[in-house]
């Protein structure tokens, strides 16, 4: 029998489709843990698979909620069958510690029936469902609308006072924990979702996901109600219609409640020409738009929600070497330092200056993608966030830190293939100074020479030198 068992609970997407989770699993096998996890299915996912050593059960998840009732039904569902799940997992595989990941905050009850066998509880907070409530639809008014709130607040509370430890992914979220929650500062972690830059790094990408587009702008996350992709679409009729930039196209990468509206109101706004839309996608046509892009959007309103959560798109782009502009907000400043173009939230105007300023300078397109790769692997990267993760299982087990199995860190990338097919990209070399600042300003391989681009290239080239000796 295994002596450390972790089991971890997802509600919101199937792994490894959650990205932090997947990670989060990677990262306590690569330590020693034997590692379940209970989601919901995915498009044409099996009800149960074992990844690189990860036992996944999944769930048929429950029809798209609308309205509090539709909420509750999901909610009620898919909590009775990750209970149903946990016992199959508790006599297949069994388990010391169950990790709950929100939204929604309905685990602990089930934590708390898992307790008589001795199971501890850690809560890795992923939102903060009271924020996202008066996010979505505005500070409480009504009878019914202070009962919600006040049953997410409970519930929420009951989540804190539950955990035996809890995760935060950001400064803001734990100082909530400490505040709100009633925690121990020194029982609150903060374990940020950095992007594994051995992984997620730049490669010359297949040149038909660019196409015949002059400049290419893209998004990478959820389209809901709360995550302003709308915003994106505007400041598209504004640099296509009003500023006749008609050579630049956008990519939107993700799912969500929202995305059939998005794509009926792209097409209202005559944007269908500029604007593709590729639903849920994996990490290889990630990897190739982001290296494809010349800049990255974060369109997050600034809402109490949004204002104080770590956007993961943020460090993606940097991962990926991407200048970025984004709505001004205190995570998102936090995240990409100096590395980003942040503007005053809600101005729509000065968002689309912002990315016209960039197109047209390339240097500072370099500029800002080179600090932004050293920003994310010098203070962002997965590395140190899974060692502070394990950390929190090992002291909760009492696990003595083993020299030797610490020193596995971090974790071998897996190997890049080296033929420009488009799914076995060729990584840039990000040792070569001049050609990776060379590559910032085009996004395209050296070798896709063509006359029509020759002069345009010898100057970026020679810009590049420039800005390394210059550095």
């Amino acid at each position: 029998m295994a002596a450390h068992r972790v089991l971890i609970i997802v509600q919101n997407l199937p792994v490894p489709l959650d990205r932090r989770v997947w990670l989060e699993c990677q990262a306590l096998t690569a330590q020693g843990y034997q590692v379940s996890v209970i989601c919901p299915k995915g498009p044409g996912d099996p009800p149960y698979q074992l990844l690189d050593g990860v036992a996944i059960y999944k769930y048929r998840p429950a029809p798209q909620a609308r309205g509090v009732a539709g909420f509750a039904l999901e909610f009620a569902w898919s909590w009775l069958l990750t209970a149903l799940l946990s016992l199959r997992v508790w006599r297949q595989r069994g388990f010391d510690v169950i990790q709950a990941c929100n939204p929604p905050d309905t685990y602990w009850l089930l934590a708390r029936l898992w307790r008589v066998r001795g199971v501890k509880f850690v809560f890795d907070q992923h939102d903060l469902n009271p924020e996202l409530f008066v996010s979505r639809f505005g500070p409480p008014r009504s009878f019914a609308q202070r009962l919600q709130f006040r049953a997410l607040l409970w519930l929420e509370r009951q989540t804190y006072r539950a955990a035996d430890r809890v995760i935060s992914t950001n400064g803001s979220y734990k100082a909530i924990a400490e505040r709100r929650g009633k925690r121990d500062p020194k029982h609150v972690t903060v374990v940020r979702s950095g992007p594994d830059t051995t992984v997620m790094r730049p490669v010359y990408p297949d040149p038909s996901v660019r196409g015949d587009a002059e400049a290419l702008l893209t998004y990478l996350g959820i389209m809901g109600p709360q995550d302003g992709v709308d915003n994106v679409l505007k400041v598209m009729d504004e640099l296509v219609h009003r500023r006749g930039r008609k050579g630049v196209h956008a990519v939107l990468m993700g799912f969500g409640d929202c995305l059939e509206e998005l794509k009926q109101q792209c097409t209202r706004l005559g944007l269908d020409g500029h604007v593709r839309f590729t639903g849920r996608v994996g990490p290889d046509r990630i990897a190739q738009v982001l290296s494809s892009a010349d800049i990255g959007l974060g369109p997050d309103e600034k809402t109490p929600l949004n204002d104080i959560s770590t956007m993961n798109k943020t460090m993606e782009y940097m991962a990926y070497a991407l200048p970025s502009v984004s709505f001004d907000l205190v995570e998102t400043r936090v995240s990409a330092g100096d590395a980003g173009v942040l503007v005053r939230p809600g101005d729509l105007s000065a968002f689309a200056d912002a990315i016209e300023r960039l197109l047209d300078d390339p240097a500072e397109r370099v500029r800002l993608g080179l600090a932004a790769r050293e920003r994310v692997v010098a203070e962002l990267d997965w590395q140190p966030q899974a060692r502070a993760y394990v950390g929190v299982f090992d002291e909760l087990l009492g696990r003595v830190p083993d020299t030797d199995r610490l020193s596995r860190w971090p974790y071998a990338a897996k190997p890049v293939a080296t033929s420009p097919a488009l799914d076995a990209p060729v990584p840039v070399d990000l040792d070569d100074e001049v050609e990776f600042a060379r590559f910032i300003a085009e996004r395209r391989p050296s070798t896709a020479r063509d006359t029509t681009r020759d002069t345009a290239r010898d100057t970026a080239r020679e810009m590049a030198r420039e800005l390394v000796v210059e550095d």
